[in-house]
């Protein structure tokens, strides 16, 4: 539909992470956004100033069900975590209806499979495009950022599927919860975890920095992060399947599931709840 210049299109809000209202990691998506500039995506996700906003088109590739762009207040995204499940979300909520088992993403990463687990929605793991060891002058920036001793961090490492993420690993989630960081200091985007005691709700606390020449915030609910953390932590940090904890200190209540199966792939699962939903004139 047209309004003078200007196209209606369907719009909603979703919740990812998250059963309760407005505890999760909000992202907005435009339906139908084929006509759309770069320009007017990036001009809108700056709007909305949402860690995420994104965009649903037709698919270019034939083994995807459809294409999504991901824009953060000043860059476009090839992946990231969240906007995936709250992608699938309104793309499906809106009829979409995949042409295989499972949906099937197409983003600037390529393709990504998710799946229903367990009643939620769940992306299986990019590979990583950078991992390894991170330089001693780079581990400096990062513990003076955390304004923690440089021997407080257990292991760090590049966990970048995308977004371009820093793992840093902590000795409890305790530390992890204490921590507060100058993020005018830290180098990029850095994800931050520790273990919770055997027993507890959750396997670990997920913290995600995220600073630009201009800003720096925490991002209450990671994807992404999460599953380059289990990747890195794999090889028996961490379990097979656990939950992760994000957004306590900013008062969300993230989960994050993730389980690996018998191939050994690695899915990434959350719940994703519409908020808001309605049309914008753009």
């Amino acid at each position: 539909m047209t309004l003078g210049d200007a196209m209606i299109r369907e719009f909603r809000q979703v919740d990812v992470f998250t059963t309760e209202p407005l505890l999760g990691n909000p992202l907005a998506v435009v339906h139908g956004a084929d006509a759309m500039s770069d320009e007017e995506m990036q001009r809108f996700a700056r709007w909305t100033n949402l860690s995420e906003t994104t965009f649903l088109l037709a698919p270019s590739d034939p083994a995807a069900d459809y294409r999504v762009r991901i824009f953060t207040t000043e860059e476009e995204l090839p992946f990231a975590g969240h906007p995936t499940l709250g992608s699938a979300h309104a793309w499906l909520e809106a009829g979409g209806v995949p042409a295989g088992e499972g949906v099937v993403q197409q983003c600037g990463v390529g393709l990504v499979r998710l799946r229903r687990d367990a009643g939620r929605l769940a992306f299986a793991a990019p590979d990583l495009i950078r991992s390894g060891p991170v330089d001693e002058q780079l581990a400096g920036r990062i513990a003076a950022g955390l304004r923690i001793d440089r021997a407080e961090i257990v292991d760090l490492a590049w966990a970048d599927n995308g977004p371009g993420w820093v793992a840093v690993r902590l000795a409890s989630a305790d530390a992890v919860l204490a921590l507060t960081p100058s993020l005018a200091e830290l180098p990029g985007k850095v994800g931050v975890v520790g273990p919770y005691p055997p027993g507890s709700e959750c396997a670990v606390e997920v913290r995600a920095f995220v600073t630009d020449e201009t800003s720096g915030t925490e991002d209450p609910v990671t994807g992404s992060l999460n599953a380059s953390l289990a990747q890195w932590l794999a090889d028996g940090v961490l379990p097979a399947s656990y939950v992760a904890a994000q957004g306590t200190v900013i008062g969300r209540r993230g989960r994050v599931h993730v389980d690996t199966d018998g191939d050994g792939v690695i899915w990434i699962g959350g719940d994703t709840r519409t908020t808001i939903r309605g049309t914008v004139t753009l």
